[in-house]
């Protein structure tokens, strides 16, 4: 995925309302841009930090631009544009990156299963059926490991998921679950049990049930970011 312009490097003065950020532009310019996550962003950012931002000439935006990148307390960097997940992770599917997933015939998106309402991110389908996939961005990084974890803050949704995955695994569905590392400088991916112990046992439990469970890292500079590696997941 590249950036086209690429991103506009710019200071950290607050994050606030979840979906709003102050920043100041290399030049000067104090504006108010948006923040798509979720999250709780911990350890993402930090008052005045380097950021880097993507700025829209649409004029039926409210705001300007979107944050992007951030440089993390621990000096990585990190893509806090959680929307932008599932397009590395296609463009990763359809360029034989990820591997464990090559030789499907046809990828939908978004596509409705199990008994709670859920999305799948991907539908894959081969020839000796199909494959549903969740994608989960992964941003939360540690100052002494190049261990990152997921979740940064209590998902009920990704628990809900991981329940649906398990079902349809024993059902003989192929399902996975694909951690994208938005964070550099990492060599795996565990759960994160010391902020949400439920997710961290559906987890091991869909992982028991025949859930694969993959993870892959990404490259990341302000021209593009892309899906580069398979790392380890510890269960």
């Amino acid at each position: 995925m590249q950036f086209d312009p690429p991103l506009e490097e710019g200071r950290l003065l607050r994050r606030y309302k979840r979906f709003l950020a102050d920043i100041e532009t290399a030049g000067g310019e104090q504006m108010t841009i948006h923040c798509a996550n979720t999250g709780s962003m911990l350890n993402c950012m930090s008052e005045g930090c380097r950021v880097w931002f993507s700025r829209s000439n649409d004029p039926k935006r409210k705001l300007p631009g979107s944050w992007e990148i951030s440089e993390t307390p621990q000096g990585r960097l990190a893509c806090v544009n959680t929307a932008r997940a599932n397009g590395l992770v296609e463009e990763a599917l359809r360029s034989g990156v990820i591997r464990e997933l090559a030789g499907f015939t046809a990828l939908r998106r978004e596509v409705r299963y199990g008994v709670e309402n859920s999305r799948a991110d991907f539908r894959l389908e081969y020839a000796e059926g199909a494959a549903y996939v969740e994608v989960k961005n992964v941003t939360l990084g540690f100052d002494d490991t190049s261990v990152a974890a997921f979740p940064d803050a209590v998902t009920e949704r990704g628990a809900k998921h991981l329940r649906e995955l398990a079902a349809l695994a024993r059902a003989g569905v192929r399902t996975v679950q694909l951690y994208c590392v938005t964070l550099s400088g990492i060599s795996a991916v565990r759960a994160a049990g010391e902020i949400d112990p439920v997710y961290a046992a559906g987890l091991r439990e869909a992982k028991a049930a025949g859930v694969e469970v993959l993870a892959y890292a990404a490259q990341i500079s302000p021209g593009g970011i892309h899906l580069q590696r398979r790392i380890e997941v510890l269960l």
